[in-house]
């Protein structure tokens, strides 16, 4: 899949679009996605994702943002699975955010990434004062040339799968839930680096993986599977968060121990499915107290894993 930052280049050719932020492509993100690659198919034009970095309500409100549920590479990763062949990453600041609907679809849409066809959700809205809808878009088509198609919103047993839904999933310990939702186990993908070998001493090395997830959407203790290692997945047992017991820290990690597991890890690039919550992460008085904790955690892994 071709990435482009920004406005320019313009698209190679005319495109079939779809726009959003994307955030964990949800079940939901993934139909319009394949909509988007089958109409594209059908008609000899390129799939084209028009997507945002930072999240529209990161600039707005920065405090009262959502969690992400997924870091720009994941996100990509993810929608290039679908089968899409072109994403252009807007950055989104106040010279976008200013522009009238119009204009963004003008400069943005006609210009940039010359659309041909439109495939939206039925919640969307652009534009200064997100004054731009679905109406207004066809409007604009008639102009520029361009059809439009809404996309009904994916329910499941009721509930629309949008990207809150997962992520209050994933707050409430649900990840079966959340998987349902996603379509997929929930996924943070990140490097191994060296920590401060505790795990070892303890009897369960562990691979201490940096995130770029800042506010992670889950924390706790997770039955898990890794990919990325030869004669994987490999199953294990993780923690993430901040360690209340160790060295508190202000960002979170993610340390995974793999079961049956010996090799050298540094410097992989793992990806860790999160598939059922195990606990809470708490405060234990001593060391002693977070040892034993951590031998139950890994057969209570295990019992789920049925090992």
């Amino acid at each position: 899949m071709l990435v482009l930052r920004g406005l320019q280049p313009a698209a190679p050719a005319p495109t079939v679009l779809t726009i959003g932020n994307f955030d964990g492509v949800h079940l939901g993100h993934r139909t319009l996605l394949r909509r988007l690659v089958t109409h594209a198919e059908n008609s000899g034009l390129i799939p084209a994702v028009l997507t945002f970095e930072p999240h529209p309500r990161e600039f707005f409100a920065p405090l009262t943002a959502p969690t992400r549920l997924s870091t720009l590479r994941e996100k990509l990763e993810l929608i290039a699975e679908e089968g899409v062949a072109l994403t252009r990453v807007c950055h989104f600041n106040a010279r976008l955010a200013d522009l009238s609907a119009e204009e963004f679809v003008r400069y943005v849409l006609v210009d940039s990434l010359r659309v041909k066809h439109l495939v939206i959700g039925d919640d969307f809205r652009f534009g200064a004062g997100r004054r731009g809808n679905f109406a207004l878009l066809e409007e604009c088509g008639a102009q520029h040339g361009f059809t439009v198609e809404a996309m009904p919103s994916v329910t499941l047993a009721g509930e629309r799968a949008s990207s809150s839904a997962v992520r209050k999933a994933l707050a409430e310990g649900r990840l079966e839930h959340a998987a349902e939702l996603l379509g997929r186990p929930y996924v943070i993908d990140g490097r191994v680096v060296r920590g401060n070998q505790l795990g070892r001493q303890f009897g369960f090395a562990t691979a201490n993986i940096r995130i770029k997830h800042d506010r992670p959407p889950l924390t706790g203790v997770f039955a898990v599977d890794v990919h990325g290692l030869p004669d994987g997945p490999h199953k294990g047992v993780a923690n993430l968060g901040i360690r209340p017991s160790v060295d508190r820290v202000h960002r979170p990690i993610l340390e995974v121990h793999l079961f049956d597991f010996a090799a050298d890890l540094y410097g992989r690039h793992l990806s860790v499915r999160f598939l059922h919550k195990l606990r809470n992460e708490v405060h234990f008085p001593d060391l002693a107290a977070l040892k034993a904790q951590i031998a139950q955690d890994v057969r209570d892994a295990r019992l789920f894993f049925k090992l």
